[in-house]
C-alpha cells in the first residue's frame, strides 16, 4: 500500500513564516535547514511535529546525538534533577558530584583494558574540539607533528579536524586509503582489498622517500558515516592496531557517531576487539545536549595546566542527561538491540535492491545504515573508481530525501557525491516503527524513480 502525505493538522502560516525569517538572518552556510524545511515544535522518541502539524518519523537523530530518540523520559528527569537542586549550571572544569556519576558511567562502559589505564579531558561541547584535543595530546606525548588519517574521513569543522577529513583542499595530513567493498580504490574489494589498502599503509610508513611526515598519530573511523556509512572491516582495524603498535604511532578512534550502542556494540572498537590509545566521543554521550570528552592511554599524559582549555567544558545538564542515557543504554542492552534490528532493516534493503537498478549497495552496522544510489543506465566516467559499480546519482538520492519527506520521514543524505541515503534512528526503534520506516523509504524510492523532474535533471547533468 502506497503511504500517503500527512495531512497538516495547522494553518501553515506560522511555520511558513518562521522559515521565511531564517532564510532572511540565518547565514548561507546553514545546511539541514535547506533540505528539511521543517520547523519542529514537539518531539517524542522518534516523531517530530512541526509548526504546521504535520508529523514526522525522524531518522536523523539530531546526525546520530539522540541514542534514546527525543525527550525520553530518563533524560528529562535527569536534566529536571539538576535543575531542582541548586546545583550550579555552569563550574568550567572543577569536580561536581555531576561530574563525577557521569565520569564513573562513562569508564563503566569502555573496554575495561582501556578503562583501567585511562584518564579523561572534557572539551569544548562539540565533537570537533575534542579531536583538536586528541591532536594536540598525541604530538604532545609524541614530540611529533605528522598526522595520519584516511579518504573519505570526516572529524569535524575547525581547521585541524578539517585537515584530517576526506574534503580537506589544503591537506595538512598524510592520506591512507579506506577498504570499500563497492567503491574499493583498488577496484578489487573484500578481503583482499582491506588487505592491498593495509600494506599500501604499511609500505608507505616504512619508505624513507615515502614523503609522510613522522606521524603523531593515525586518526581513523570504525564506520565513516558523512564518507557514505563505510563500515571498516574488522581483520582491517586489527592491522591498522598492529602497524600503529609496532611504530609507537598513537591510534585514535573517532567515536563520535558510532558511540553508545549505534553500530551494535556499545562502542564500534569492541566489533574488532582492538584497544585504540584515544577515543573521541560526543554526540550521543550528553543525551541530546553539547558535551564532548577525549579518553586516553594514562601514558600520553604528559600535558601541563591548560594546554587543552574551553570554557563550557562543565556542561553539568548534559553530564547529567548523559549518565541516564549511557545507563539506559548499558542496562537495556540496546547495542545488541541495534545489532539484530539493524541487521533485519539491512536484508529488507537488500531485498529491495532486486526490485531496483539504481539501488547500488546496500551497507551499514547496527542502526547505521545507507542506502547508494546509482545510475544503472550511464557509464562509469574515464578514470573512476576502475571496478564495474554504476556512477552515483546524487540527483535521485536529494529526490528520495524529499519524497521521503512529503510521506513523514526524515532521512539523511551522504558520501562522496551525496548519493547515500542514510538512516540513523535512535536505539528505541520499535519493529513496528522499523517496518513503517521502511515501507516510506521505499515508496519514496518508488515516486522519485517514476519523477520526470527527475529523469529530466538527470538528463542535463550528463
Amino acid at each position: 500500500m502506497a503511504v500517503t502525505e500527512p495531512a497538516p493538522l495547522a494553518p501553515p502560516s506560522v511555520h511558513e513564516g518562521i522559515l521565511r525569517r531564517q532564510s532572511l538572518r540565518e547565514s548561507a552556510a546553514r545546511t539541514y535547514a535547506r533540505s528539511l524545511p521543517i520547523v519542529p515544535v514537539r518531539a517524542r522518541g522518534l516523531t517530530i511535529e512541526g509548526a504546521d502539524g504535520r508529523r514526522y518519523l525522524d531518522c536523523l537523530s539530531g546526525a546520530g546525538t539522540l541514542a534514546l530518540g527525543h525527550n525520553h523520559p530518563v533524560v528529562l528527569e535527569a536534566i529536571k534533577n539538576v535543575i531542582d537542586s541548586g546545583a550550579p549550571l555552569h563550574v568550567l572544569d572543577l569536580a561536581t558530584p555531576v561530574k563525577d556519576a557521569f565520569t564513573t558511567e562513562l569508564f563503566a562502559t569502555l573496554p575495561p583494558q582501556f578503562a583501567d589505564n585511562a584518564r579523561i579531558q572534557f572539551c569544548g561541547p562539540a565533537g570537533t574540539d575534542a579531536v583538536e584535543a586528541a591532536f594536540k595530546l598525541v604530538r604532545a606525548a609524541t614530540g611529533r607533528s605528522g598526522l595520519l588519517a584516511f579518504a573519505g574521513a570526516y572529524h569535524g569543522m575547525t581547521a585541524g579536524a578539517l585537515a584530517a577529513s576526506g574534503g580537506a583542499e589544503d591537506v595538512r595530513v598524510t592520506r591512507l586509503p579506506f577498504p570499500q567493498d563497492y567503491r574499493c580504490p583498488f577496484g578489487i574489494g573484500g578481503e583482499r582489498g582491506a588487505e592491498v589498502a593495509a600494506r599500501w599503509t604499511e609500505s608507505l610508513l616504512d619508505d624513507p622517500k615515502g614523503g609522510a611526515p613522522a606521524p603523531a598519530g593515525m586518526i581513523l573511523e570504525p564506520v565513516q558515516g558523512e564518507g557514505g556509512v563505510n563500515p571498516a572491516p574488522d581483520a582491517w582495524m586489527r592491522r591498522m592496531r598492529e602497524i600503529t603498535e609496532a611504530r609507537s604511532i598513537p591510534l585514535i578512534a573517532d567515536e563520535v557517531q558510532t558511540g553508545v550502542g549505534r553500530t551494535g556494540a556499545f562502542w564500534a572498537v569492541q566489533h574488532s576487539g582492538i584497544v585504540p590509545d584515544v577515543m573521541v566521543l560526543s554526540k550521543a554521550i550528553g543525551g541530546s545536549l553539547p558535551l564532548a570528552v577525549i579518553v586516553y592511554r594514562s601514558e600520553l599524559d604528559t600535558w601541563q595546566p591548560g594546554a587543552h582549555a574551553g570554557t563550557f567544558r562543565g556542561n553539568q545538564l548534559a553530564m547529567a542527561a548523559g549518565t541516564a542515557t549511557l545507563a539506559y543504554v548499558r542496562e537495556n542492552r540496546l547495542a545488541e538491540r541495534a545489532a539484530t534490528l539493524g541487521a533485519r532493516m539491512l536484508a529488507r534493503l537488500q531485498a529491495l535492491a532486486i526490485d531496483h537498478p539504481c539501488i547500488g549497495d546496500v551497507r551499514g552496522r547496527g542502526l547505521m545504515i545507507g542506502v547508494e544510489l546509482v545510475d544503472p543506465e550511464a557509464e562509469m566516467p574515464a578514470g573512476g573508481t576502475g571496478g564495474p559499480e554504476a556512477p552515483p546519482d546524487p540527483v535521485l538520492a536529494s529526490a528520495v530525501q524529499q519524497e521521503c519527506l512529503r510521506r513523514g520521514l526524515i532521512v539523511e543524505l551522504g558520501g562522496r557525491h551525496s548519493a547515500v541515503v542514510r538512516l540513523l534512528p535512535p536505539l528505541t526503534l520499535t519493529d513496528e516503527q522499523a517496518t513503517a520506516v521502511l515501507d516510506r523509504l521505499a515508496d519514496a524510492l518508488a515516486a522519485a524513480e517514476r519523477s520526470p523532474h527527475r529523469r529530466t535533471m538527470t538528463g542535463s547533468a550528463r
